[in-house]
């Protein structure tokens, strides 16, 4: 018979059936904070001025417009008020654009978790920030570090490149870390400003694109061991585990030129959600003694409808699981490596599961990629 794992084995090993397993010591979540530029459109305002800026004039609309209205999506939050993106004429603009908004966003965020957590900017010792949608150096974590008075020998890890997977692998490089500096708080920052790397032509990924994704900054805080979590909601890093899938890498990602970063989104991404994910997630929970019945929440990065779609079957899941994904993107869109967060902060301070709930938090990115981190209220 199968036993599930005792919260107390989060430290300790334990037999499960004819298995010997270790969850590693876990780390605790002390916060998370979401901040979303003002500027907020509903989908529908959004679809003729996006077709003004992406097509030639005279072009159909109609695939725009049937795309905005299958994606999922009622209101989205960008960078810049509407009317400044046709001004923006090169990637330079662009990308000054993104520093600019990006750190005002990323204050915004840091500063709303840390005082959730009851600390300060001076107590972070590890800060790894991750962005796809814009590149600096000095990066935008040095930047903040010292806007924000962070000492000066904190350490600083920058991340381009995961894009949607970013805030679940973020979190996951926060626990191993916490495993070996028990004594230290980590933080997690994720700045992405989608709209700004919408490319100027009517081509099918650009145009899915432009009818998902928002713009977004989240941050979290986490400590080593139980600190600073109990009574407050927040769960509990019990383990992870990352999936590199070979010869996918077409799937997604960006193709960089002149005019910066231009989409790559294939359609053959659900299948390989619906091929993979659930042999590859179950095999993470039996390593600790779990099934996904055992799972009472999950926290699920909100892709679009057809990759929510695709994990709902893939896991077998029941109705209502990915509700708090499917509620974030229909509020703001997909915000890349900041959804997941969201997600894990509407979860937490709008549904807060029971103590002792198991949860999973996943998302998948460019590689193609999958990443699982195991939950514990």
């Amino acid at each position: 018979m199968r036993v599930p794992v005792a919260v107390d084995d989060l430290v300790a090993p334990s037999t499960v059936g004819e298995r010997h397993t270790v969850i590693d010591r876990g780390t605790s979540v002390a916060a998370v904070h979401t901040a979303l530029p003002p500027h907020r459109y509903a989908q529908s305002d959004l679809t003729e001025l996006i077709a003004d800026l992406c097509l030639e004039p005279g072009a159909d609309r109609a695939l725009l417009r049937r795309l905005h209205t299958s994606a999922g999506v009622r209101t989205r939050h960008l960078a810049l008020p509407i009317e400044q993106y046709a001004g923006l004429g090169d990637f330079g603009q662009a990308n000054a654009a993104w520093m600019t908004v990006g750190l005002a966003l990323a204050e915004e965020a840091l500063s709303g978790a840390l005082d959730a957590a009851g600390l300060t900017a001076a107590d972070i010792d590890l800060l790894v920030c991750t962005s796809i949608t814009g590149v600096a150096a000095p990066s935008l974590d040095a930047r903040l570090a010292v806007r924000m008075g962070m000492r000066a020998d904190v350490k600083r890890v920058p991340v381009f490149g995961l894009g949607c997977v970013g805030g679940a692998a973020g979190l996951g490089r926060l626990h191993d870390y916490l495993l070996g500096h028990p004594d230290d708080t980590a933080v997690l920052l994720s700045v992405e400003l989608c709209s700004l790397t919408l490319q100027r032509d009517g081509s099918l990924a650009n145009l899915v694109a432009g009818a998902l994704f928002g713009d977004g900054a989240a941050a979290v805080v986490a400590r080593g061991g139980d600190a600073g979590r109990r009574g407050a909601g927040w769960p509990m890093v019990a383990a992870t585990r990352g999936h590199l899938y070979p010869d996918t890498e077409h799937l997604l990602g960006w193709r960089i030129g002149a005019s910066g970063f231009r989409v790559v989104v294939d359609a053959g991404i659900p299948d390989v959600v619906r091929t993979h994910l659930g042999g590859d997630l179950r095999n993470f929970l039996a390593t600790h003694g779990l099934v996904p019945d055992d799972i009472g929440t999950w926290v699920c990065h909100p892709g679009g409808p057809k990759v929510l779609a695709a994990v709902g079957d893939a896991l077998e899941l029941p109705d209502g699981a990915l509700d708090s994904s499917w509620r974030s993107l229909a509020g703001v869109g997909n915000l890349s490596s900041a959804s997941v967060l969201r997600v894990l902060e509407d979860v937490a301070t709008r549904c807060r599961p029971d103590p002792g709930t198991w949860g999973v938090l996943l998302a998948m990115g460019p590689g193609f990629c999958a990443e699982f981190v195991l939950l514990r209220w």
